[in-house]
């Protein structure tokens, strides 16, 4: 039989690195040509700057070039003052209950993706990014029960978002994630026949307006192959009425040189059924159209129970 190797000092000594780094919640890999420091890294940033490192924001870890830097990191380490903490020379607190989480999350969906996930985990994901070092999954929970969806959420009022102390920096987010969703949908009825994309086009009324806190009369201008010209609010309302005049509706179609409309408002109480009122004036509208030749093929409520169109109903 052969005679086992002895262990030499050198890889003692690297096992011994190998020790230290794992002791202070450090990982060391290597990826194209690099360095990657993974971990519990926070604790250590700025040790791991004076090493030589950069932070990588979308790795989400510390990268060193050139020669394998554990001697470096694991000396500094061990000059570092005992129990140091955020490299402030103070006593380590206690880890609080979600240590780690938001990198398990983060693990969670570059692996399974989004689609997986609850409301109240992709609010709770999202918050990550607005607000720090805290644990969002009881705020996100609150959110939604408080006001219902993603969506109403989103589209909360900053005076209602306070009583959950949303900082300034957290309602810029949720004002451009309203954004984004509108306008990604919107991108599926630009430049397209709208009537051959109905609900497309339902998907992109409902992400202008199922969440507004007040009335808002929206105007589709279409050209003669019904390909969308121009998405306008027309008029701003209040909570259950909103001032519509067939002349300005007019007007404007003329302005755009539009052959068709699509008139489009929402109902903030959440059922889209028709008042009398909506009937009244759509018929209004429809008849100071029709006189110069601009059809008017329907008029959409919208709620978040869903949508009423006026042509399906017979209104039209």
């Amino acid at each position: 039989m052969g005679r086992a190797k002895r262990a030499t000092p050198e890889a003692a000594a690297d096992d011994a690195a190998l020790l230290a780094l794992l002791a202070a919640g450090l990982r060391l890999q290597t990826a194209n040509d690099l360095w990657q420091v993974r971990g519990n890294t926070l604790p250590h940033r700025s040790l791991l700057r004076e090493a030589g490192g950069a932070w990588n924001k979308l790795d989400q870890c510390w990268e060193f070039s050139g020669e394998d830097p554990t001697a470096r990191i694991v000396a500094l380490l061990a000059a570092a003052p005992t129990g140091s903490g955020h490299n402030s020379g103070e006593a380590t607190a206690e880890r609080p209950h979600f240590w780690g989480h938001r990198g398990r999350v983060r693990e969670r969906v570059l692996g399974a993706g989004v689609e997986p996930l609850a409301d109240y985990e992709l609010l709770e994901l999202l918050l990550f990014y607005s607000i720090e070092r805290v644990d969002t999954k009881p705020l996100a929970k609150n959110l939604l029960e408080r006001f219902g969806t993603l969506g109403d959420v989103f589209a909360a009022e900053p005076a209602q978002l306070r009583e959950f102390e949303i900082d300034r920096r957290t309602l810029v987010h949720f004002k451009a994630l309203r954004e984004a969703a509108r306008r990604l949908a919107a991108r599926t009825v630009k430049d397209m026949p709208v009537l051959t994309n109905w609900q497309q086009l339902i998907d992109y009324c409902h992400a202008a307006l199922a969440h507004e806190k007040t009335e808002q009369f929206r105007i589709l201008f279409l050209d003669r192959k019904n390909v969308l010209i121009a998405d306008e609010v027309q008029q701003r309302g209040t909570i259950d009425h909103t001032p519509v005049y067939p002349r300005e509706v007019v007007k404007r179609a003329l302005a755009l040189n539009a052959a068709a409309l699509i008139l489009v408002h929402n109902h903030p109480s959440g059922d889209p059924k028709p008042s009398r009122e909506d009937i009244e004036m759509t018929r209004e509208v429809k008849a100071a159209a029709e006189a110069l030749g601009i059809a008017v093929h329907d008029h959409l409520v919208i709620g978040r129970k869903g949508h009423a169109s006026f042509r399906s109903l017979g209104l039209l």
